[in-house]
């Protein structure tokens, strides 16, 4: 009799610490409940709608600003975090991630601060500037007739830019593939993945300066030769002024469209950057390459996948970072931290 009763009470005092563990789980979920759907449903019920909005009105003034909301987020969220970084500006202390090398080309940051004003004014100090950057890219790649891709909210802004560690992160237009494998590889995005991400190649255009190795002094002679001549009459020097409009539209057939075109050039040996070209001819790369040109739905697939990886990538949640005023700078009483 006593065995059963000392039993009994060991049951209860199990049951008790196990109600009391699950308690303080869901007191600290409340707390940080990480990224979610429509995070923002109870303190800015209109964010999203509002977001959107901006982006076809936008996308319907600016058509390139599509290309630049899907080119930040990459850019920011593949180093390290996705965290709004890419936004800051210079500082006395702090180079811009903007301002990198690795970051040429990039523009049109006046158009995310739109969008921010149009949600401060709704909801001031409630919507980061690093949810702004992904669900505008979400938002730009329907505009582009792309997938729609359902993705999370609940990011907060960091404080300081990544500038100094970019490159670690960043694989460039003419590193090997297996440099490239292994930076998606570290995001959790697997080479099909990497494959389809790269399909957003089919819309924007690259600039001279990231082609002219390729054309002087001799064209690469992996090069199409029917595609060297429009080439070399959009950039007819050996070396570009990087701050003169010269560059090449990355698909000629679509250019507007995000669509699964990109294989079929690049197969066709008219991708404009190395990457493109060792893509279509690497034996880990190529079997993707030739399933994506023939099925735009598979292309799809990979690709909302990929983008839904990326924009997780380790972002702050929670109380970690802040909710900035303005994407450009850290808010002041964090500005020294």
């Amino acid at each position: 009799m006593v065995s059963s009763k000392v039993l009994f009470l060991f049951a209860l005092s199990t049951l008790a610490l196990q109600i009391s563990a699950f308690a303080d789980s869901n007191e600290k979920n409340e707390e940080n409940p990480g990224l979610v759907m429509n995070f923002y449903k109870g303190s800015c019920p209109q964010a999203e709608d509002i977001i959107k909005e901006q982006v076809k009105l936008l996308y319907k003034r600016h058509k390139n600003t599509a290309f630049s909301w899907l080119r930040n987020l990459f850019h920011d969220c593949a180093v390290e975090s996705c965290d709004a970084s890419l936004l800051l500006d210079s500082t006395k202390k702090e180079l811009s991630e903007k301002e990198t090398d690795r970051s040429f080309g990039l523009r049109n940051f006046r158009y995310l601060d739109t969008i921010k004003e149009a949600v401060e004014r709704e909801c001031p100090q409630v919507v980061s500037c690093a949810d702004i950057l992904v669900l505008s890219a979400r938002d730009g790649i329907v505009a582009l007739g792309g997938p729609q891709i359902p993705l999370k909210t609940g990011r907060r802004d960091g404080r300081k830019s990544r500038a100094q560690i970019l490159e670690q992160y960043l694989p460039d237009h003419n590193e090997s593939i297996s440099v490239v494998l292994d930076r998606f590889s570290s995001m959790g995005i697997n080479t099909p993945g990497l494959v389809a991400l790269l399909g957003a190649h089919s819309v924007g255009r690259t600039h001279c300066v990231k082609l002219v190795h390729r054309l002087y002094p001799e064209v690469s002679p992996e090069i199409n030769p029917d595609h060297v001549e429009h080439m070399l009459h959009k950039c007819p020097d050996a070396i570009p002024d990087p701050k003169a409009v010269q560059y090449v539209r990355n698909d000629r057939g679509t250019p507007m469209i995000l669509d699964n075109n990109y294989y079929r050039n690049i197969l066709d040996n008219k991708g404009l950057l190395i990457v493109d070209h060792l893509l279509a001819t690497d034996p880990r790369t190529k079997p993707y390459v030739k399933k994506m040109a023939k099925s735009a739905d598979y292309w799809s697939k990979e690709f909302s996948r990929a983008i839904t990886i990326l924009s997780e990538n380790n972002p702050l949640t929670g109380t970690k970072g802040e909710i900035r005023k303005h994407c450009s700078v850290a808010n002041k009483h964090h500005s020294s931290v």
